[in-house]
C-alpha cells in the first residue's frame, strides 16, 4: 500500500513540476507579449505627437507608420486570452510551442509560432502511424494567463519521457464536453488533421465543404479565414475577408473567435446587412422569399428599370421664357437611344440623355429665334441651352422620359404599383406577383436586399453631376497611393500595409477608417475572400449579390443540404451554386465531433424518413440516450416545462434551448418564464440567458448543452424538415423531444 502511495506521490510531483515549468515559460511569453505592447504604445504615441505638419510625403509616411502601430497594438490586445495552446518535442528533442500569433526574443529567435505558419501544421497533422518528425504533442489548458493542465500524446512509443501522460484525444474531448456559454469556443487547439488540411488549402477559386451537425464546419471556415488573411496577407490586406452568417444571433455568437486568434480583419455581416443603408432582419414568408430569390427577379429588376426610360407618345409643348415649343416624340426617341447606347447605369446615362436632348431643343430654339430675324451665335446658343435647362416645362419633360431613381424608389414602385410589376414581370403568375404586394412603407426584408443590390447595379449613382469633383478625388487618390507606396518602401515595411489601404485612410483631419467601416458604406466593395456558412439557405438571387462583392470568385462555401429549409433542397452543390459558379472543389467532413451517438442517429433515422440527403458522418461520444415524452396535446406547454425544470436540477451550469415551431415559441416563452424561476430567453435576443426559447431558423448554427424540441411534426409542417433535422442536432449532451399526441389529458 506504502509502494503505491509513493507511486502516485511521486507522479503528482513530476506533473506539478513539468506544469511549475510549462508555467515559467509562459510567463515568459506575457512578459515578452507585455514588452512588445509597451514599446508599441509608446512609438504610436511619438508618431501622434508628430503633428500634421510637414510635406504631404512626410504626413503620409506619419500616417502609414499610425496605422501600423495601431493594427500591431490592436492584434497584441485580442491574442492575450490563451495567447499559448500547444507544444511540438521532435525526434531530436527540440521543442515548438504554438500559439495564436509568432513572438521572437530581442535577437530575433521563435519564442512562438503562430498557429498558421507552415511548421506548426504538424501540431494538427501527426498521428502515431505518420509522426511528421514529431515524438510529443502537448496540449497546454490556460485559465488568463496561468497553465492549469497539460496533456500529452506520444507517437514514440519506444522512448515515453516519464513525465508524459498518455491521453491520446483527451484534450479534444474536454474542448467537445466543456458546456456551452452562448459563444462558439475557440477551438484552435483541437483542430484535427482532416479539418486542418481543408484550412490550409488554396485559396483560389470555390471551396465547398460539406458536412452533417457537429462536424465543425464552421470552426473550419473560420480558421480558414483566419489563415488565409496570414498566408495570403498582401493580397488580402487590401480588401478583406467577409464572413456571411445566417442571422445576427449567429454572428453574435461567433465574433469573438476571429479577434482571439488575432485577426481584426474580416466583415462580419448577415445577409440582410449586406446592402449599405438597410440591415433587414425580417424573414418573408417561405412563398414570398421563393419568388424574391429566383434568378428570374434579375431580369424583372432589368425591366422595370428599362421601364423608365421612355418617350411620349404624342407631341409635347414647352414653354421657354414665352417660346412655346412642340417637341415631337422621336426627338426624345433618339436622344433614349444615345444614352441607352452607353451600356452605363440608368442614372449615369442619364447625363447621355438629357446632354444630347438639350443639344436638340437648343438647336431647335435656335432656329425659332433666328426665323424671327435674330442672329445666333455661339454665345446665344449657350444661353438658350441654359433657359432650356432651367425651363420648368422641359425639366417635367425630360424627368417624365428619364428619371433619376434610386434602389429603393424602384422596388416599392414595383411592390405597390400591381400594373407596373406585370409589365415587368411577365414570367410572374398572378399569384406569385400578389405574394409581393406590400404597403410602400413597410420595412425591408431580408429577401429585399439582393433585389436592391440588383437594382444599384443597373442604376447607378444618383448623384451625377459632380464629375469633376469625382475626377479631383481620383487624381488626388492616385497622388496618395504613390505618396504611400513611396512611405512603405522607405520604411521598409513592404506586405505589412498596403499602399491602397494607407491611401484610403488617409486624410488632413480625420480618423482612418477600417476595413469594415468602409466595406459597410460602399455597395460597390469587393472582398478579397467571401465565407459563407449555412450555405444551404441561399436563394440564386443572394448568390449573384455575393458574385458581386468578390468577383474573383474565392469563396469557402460550408453547409449541410439535408439542413436546408428550402421546399424542396437543393438536389446537390452544383444544383445550390448554378447562381455562382459552375467550377467548385468539394471538401467532406466525416467526423461528428459535437453530437452524441444516440442523439445523432435518432435525428438521422428522422431525416431519412423525411427522404433528407444527409451526410453520414461518426461521432465521437455515445453520450445520454434522447428522451422522448407523448403527452396530450394540452399537455405539452406544461411538459416542457417539467423537462426543462428536470435539467435544470440536474445541471444548472449549462445553457438549455426549447425548439417549437414559430407560432408556439411566445406561450413557452411565458409559461417558462413564470415556471423557473430564473431568466428565459426570447428568440435571438435571448441567446445569453441559461434558458431560451427560439425557432428553428434562429437556431442555425448554434449548439446548446441540452435541447428540448417541442412537437417535432409541427416544426417540420412550420419551417420544413430540414429545420426539424437543425433543431434534433443542436444538442451536446441531452435531448428531450415532446410529442403531442391526440390522446386528451384524463383519458386514463
Amino acid at each position: 500500500m506504502d509502494g503505491r502511495e509513493t507511486e502516485v506521490q511521486r507522479m503528482t510531483d513530476v506533473a506539478d513540476a513539468e506544469l511549475a515549468r510549462e508555467q515559467r515559460y509562459v510567463s515568459g511569453l506575457y512578459a515578452r507579449l507585455d514588452v512588445l505592447r509597451a514599446e508599441l504604445v509608446a512609438e504610436l504615441e511619438r508618431v501622434r505627437r508628430g503633428g500634421a505638419t510637414g510635406t504631404h510625403q512626410a504626413r503620409t509616411e506619419r500616417d502609414a507608420m499610425a496605422q501600423l502601430f495601431e493594427e500591431r497594438v490592436r492584434r497584441l490586445r485580442d491574442v492575450d486570452e490563451r495567447l499559448v495552446f500547444g507544444r511540438l518535442q521532435a525526434e531530436d528533442g527540440s521543442k515548438r510551442y504554438i500559439g495564436r500569433i509568432g513572438l521572437r526574443d530581442d535577437d530575433q529567435q521563435p519564442l512562438l509560432l503562430d498557429w498558421r505558419a507552415p511548421q506548426s501544421s504538424a501540431f494538427y497533422q501527426a498521428t502515431a502511424a505518420t509522426p511528421l518528425g514529431v515524438r510529443i504533442r502537448r496540449h497546454l489548458t490556460t485559465r488568463g494567463r496561468d497553465v492549469t493542465a497539460l496533456e500529452d500524446e506520444v507517437f514514440d512509443t519506444e522512448d515515453v519521457p516519464e513525465d508524459a501522460t498518455l491521453t491520446g484525444e483527451s484534450a479534444l474531448m474536454a474542448a467537445l464536453t466543456a458546456q456551452r456559454t452562448g459563444r462558439m469556443h475557440d477551438i484552435v487547439n483541437t483542430i484535427q488533421a482532416e479539418q486542418d488540411r481543408i484550412i490550409r488549402s488554396q485559396a483560389r477559386g470555390v471551396l465547398v465543404v460539406q458536412g452533417g451537425p457537429g462536424t465543425g464546419k464552421t470552426a473550419v471556415a473560420l480558421h480558414r479565414a483566419a489563415y488565409l488573411l496570414y498566408a495570403d496577407k498582401e493580397r488580402l490586406a487590401r480588401n478583406g475577408v467577409l464572413v456571411v452568417g445566417p442571422s445576427r444571433s449567429f454572428l453574435e455568437y461567433i465574433e469573438q473567435v476571429l479577434p482571439s486568434l488575432g485577426e481584426t480583419g474580416v466583415v462580419l455581416r448577415t445577409l440582410g446587412q449586406l446592402y449599405p443603408g438597410v440591415d433587414a432582419g425580417a424573414v418573408d414568408p417561405s412563398a414570398v422569399a421563393a419568388v424574391k430569390g429566383r434568378t428570374v427577379m434579375a431580369s424583372v429588376i432589368r425591366r422595370a428599370v428599362h421601364a423608365r426610360q421612355v418617350a411620349p407618345d404624342r407631341p409635347t409643348d414647352v414653354d421657354v421664357n414665352g417660346v412655346v415649343l412642340r417637341v415631337d416624340p422621336a426627338l426624345i426617341h433618339r436622344a433614349i437611344r444615345r444614352a441607352q447606347g452607353t451600356h452605363k447605369p440608368h442614372n449615369v446615362a442619364r447625363v447621355t440623355f438629357v446632354k444630347e436632348a438639350l443639344g436638340e431643343l437648343t438647336a431647335l430654339l435656335a432656329d425659332r429665334v433666328a426665323a424671327r430675324g435674330s442672329t445666333v451665335d455661339d454665345e446665344d446658343r449657350r444661353m438658350l441651352r441654359e433657359d432650356l435647362r432651367t425651363a420648368q416645362d422641359v425639366k417635367v419633360l425630360l424627368n417624365t422620359a428619364w428619371l433619376p431613381l434610386t434602389p429603393e424608389k424602384l422596388l416599392g414602385d414595383l411592390y405597390t404599383r400591381p400594373e407596373y410589376l406585370a409589365r415587368s414581370a411577365p414570367e410572374l403568375s398572378r399569384a406569385d406577383r400578389a405574394l409581393l404586394a406590400r404597403p410602400r412603407r413597410a420595412p425591408f426584408t431580408v429577401g429585399d436586399v439582393p433585389l436592391l443590390d440588383e437594382a444599384a447595379e443597373l442604376l447607378g449613382e444618383t448623384d451625377t453631376t459632380g464629375d469633376a469633383r469625382a475626377q479631383a478625388r481620383e487624381a488626388q487618390r492616385a497622388r496618395d497611393i504613390e505618396n504611400a507606396e513611396a512611405a512603405i518602401t522607405n520604411m521598409g515595411v513592404e506586405g505589412l500595409v498596403s499602399a491602397e489601404s494607407l491611401a484610403d485612410g488617409f486624410a488632413e483631419e480625420g480618423a482612418r477608417l477600417s476595413t469594415a467601416e468602409r466595406a459597410a458604406v460602399d455597395r460597390t466593395w469587393t472582398y478579397g475572400h467571401i465565407v459563407v456558412d449555412e450555405a444551404q439557405e441561399l436563394t440564386p438571387m443572394q448568390w449573384r449579390l455575393l458574385r458581386r462583392r468578390g468577383p474573383l470568385r474565392s469563396f469557402t462555401v460550408v453547409g449541410d443540404l439535408a439542413q436546408s429549409a428550402a421546399l424542396p433542397p437543393a438536389a446537390d452543390w452544383a444544383q445550390a451554386l448554378s447562381a455562382l459558379t459552375d467550377d467548385f472543389r468539394l471538401e467532406r467532413l466525416s467526423v461528428n465531433y459535437r453530437t452524441p451517438q444516440a442523439i445523432a442517429e435518432l435525428a438521422e433515422t428522422r431525416a431519412l424518413r423525411d427522404g433528407l440527403p444527409i451526410t453520414h458522418s461518426r461521432s465521437v461520444r455515445e453520450g445520454d440516450a434522447p428522451e422522448v415524452l407523448r403527452v396530450p396535446a394540452d399537455r405539452v406547454v406544461a411538459a416542457t416545462l417539467d423537462a426543462v425544470a428536470a435539467d435544470r436540477r440536474r445541471d444548472d451550469r449549462g445553457s438549455v434551448a426549447v425548439i417549437s415551431p414559430g407560432p408556439l415559441v411566445r406561450e413557452l416563452h411565458d409559461a417558462l418564464r413564470s415556471g423557473l424561476g430564473e431568466p428565459v430567453g426570447y428568440g435571438a435576443q435571448g441567446l445569453g440567458a441559461p434558458v431560451s426559447v427560439l425557432d428553428p431558423w434562429t437556431a442555425k448554427g448554434l449548439e446548446f448543452d441540452s435541447v428540448v424540441v417541442v412537437d417535432p411534426d409541427g416544426v417540420a409542417r412550420d419551417a420544413g424538415a430540414g429545420s426539424l433535422y437543425v433543431a434534433l442536432t443542436r444538442p451536446t449532451r441531452r435531448l428531450v423531444v415532446v410529442e403531442p399526441t391526440r390522446e386528451p389529458s384524463g383519458s386514463r
